[in-house]
């Protein structure tokens, strides 16, 4: 698949996608204000494409300050930090809509590795705290810009390790093509018609 396809399919999709979502904006932020506390969006640095930071909107799904605890944990079954209005929002992925701004604007694929957080952790074997730059497979993931969906976001299972979702990164970024990508996207759409984004196992 060439660059100037995937990027013209990005700009279409994300455009298309901005436009019809904007209704459902105002009710979405009407429902986060009168459910929970706090700001009705969230603001993350993720790293793309090459290493490059770049900075991602999202609707606040978790409680206000989440993270002044336990630090940037990746969210589990029955996790508590979860609002009733975030359930039904990240079910559906509908807590990622304002990341079509970022596909817009190229930071970020619709289809790809995940954005992660720079200063995000997973676990060596022993258990020992490992930054994931120093995880296996982190700079091939980075070679290709991350997406809103992927391979590891669809078929890995939601708790298992960064180090094993990589595992499914690769194996995108070495079978990358344009008629992937579309399954991929058409994959996601009944995934999120169906509300199954977090099922911890198969999601379709």
């Amino acid at each position: 698949m060439t660059d100037l396809a995937k990027r013209s399919l990005d700009v279409t999709l994300s455009g298309v996608g901005l436009v019809a979502s904007a209704p459902l904006w105002p009710v979405i932020a009407a429902a986060i204000k009168l459910d929970s506390r706090g700001p009705i969006f969230y603001a993350q640095d993720r790293v793309g494409e090459g290493g490059r930071a770049f900075m991602v909107l999202k609707f606040r799904s978790m409680v206000a300050d989440a993270e002044r605890t336990v630090g940037p944990r990746q969210a589990h079954a029955a996790d508590a930090r979860i609002t009733r209005v975030g359930r039904l929002l990240r079910a559906t992925a509908m807590d990622e809509l304002p990341q079509l701004v970022n596909i817009f604007r190229g930071d970020m694929s619709f289809v790809g590795p995940r954005a992660l957080r720079p200063e995000e952790i997973d676990s060596a074997g022993d258990g020992v705290p490992l930054p994931l730059r120093a995880v296996p497979g982190f700079a091939e993931r980075c070679a290709v810009p991350p997406g809103l969906t992927g391979i590891a976001q669809i078929y890995a299972p939601r708790d298992v390790s960064r180090r094993q979702k990589f595992r499914f990164d690769l194996l995108y970024v070495r079978r990358r093509s344009f008629v992937l990508d579309l399954r991929l996207i058409l994959l996601s759409f009944w995934i999120t018609l169906r509300g199954t984004w977090e099922k911890r196992e198969k999601k379709f």
